[in-house]
């Protein structure tokens, strides 16, 4: 990747999204933050300007179709093409019990940003994508999403039954699959990423992995060779069982 390589991250004021922009930035990519909060959003670009990172603020609810529509619209005239899509952006939808006892409405609020977000994210940023030498998508998924690990007693999340956020994930591992075979005949590359259990504010602080840990795998599969794979889904250690 050059110097002049662009990344949108969204979500990415905090947690691993910020640590996976800090990480692209000291290759020298101009990291592009997409976050809901502008006060938020224009903090984290003050901090990694610290860092000497390069970076800038984009408004960017991936909920919401017409904050996609600006935000697309904004790297289109300011830049003209995109590198680097991360995917980064995700909600749990708390911790029911149960699968029967899930509401609904916690399913349709998982599912329109692990979900829907990243596809429509992914759709409007592809015009952009596609004028780059050698684009690429990284979709944060989770160990957690991976069906054969659901199903697997000697896995470490064995027990974690969240409907919300598993089914979410597992979908968001087939979308990436997808858009992949949809692009293999060009330069871009889809895949997705496991950062593992980390610790962030997204389960108050319960993971064993640090963010700058978190994030490798996600810089590694930003930044992959043209003989790389895509469709593939994988942690630090290589690739996870769907």
């Amino acid at each position: 990747m050059s110097k002049n390589t662009l990344a949108l991250i969204t979500g990415a004021n905090k947690g691993i999204g910020f640590e996976t922009a800090r990480q692209l930035g000291q290759q020298g990519i101009c990291v592009i933050i997409g976050a809901r909060d502008k006060a938020r959003g224009e903090e984290a670009v003050q901090k990694l300007a610290a860092l000497d990172v390069q970076a800038t603020f984009v408004e960017l609810d991936v909920t919401d179709e017409k904050s996609i529509s600006r935000a697309a619209q904004y790297i289109a005239e300011t830049f003209g093409r995109l590198d680097i899509l991360i995917n980064n952006a995700g909600i749990s939808g708390g911790n029911a019990n149960t699968p029967s006892d899930t509401a609904l409405a916690v399913m349709r609020t998982v599912y329109n940003t692990n979900v829907f977000g990243v596809v429509a994210v992914t759709k409007a940023m592809m015009p952009l994508l596609r004028k780059s030498q050698a684009g690429r998508i990284v979709n944060v998924s989770s160990g957690l999403g991976s069906i054969t690990l659901a199903r697997d007693r000697n896995s470490e999340f064995f027990q974690v039954n969240n409907l919300p956020y598993q089914s979410s994930k597992a979908a968001l591992n087939a979308i990436t699959v997808e858009f992949a075979k949809e692009l293999a005949e060009t330069p871009i590359k889809v895949n997705a990423a496991d950062p593992g259990f980390t610790d962030t504010d997204f389960n108050n602080h319960r993971g064993y992995r640090t963010v700058e840990q978190a994030a490798t795998v996600i810089v590694r599969l930003a930044t992959l060779g043209e003989d790389s794979p895509t469709g593939s889904f994988q942690d630090g250690n290589g690739n996870v069982p769907w």
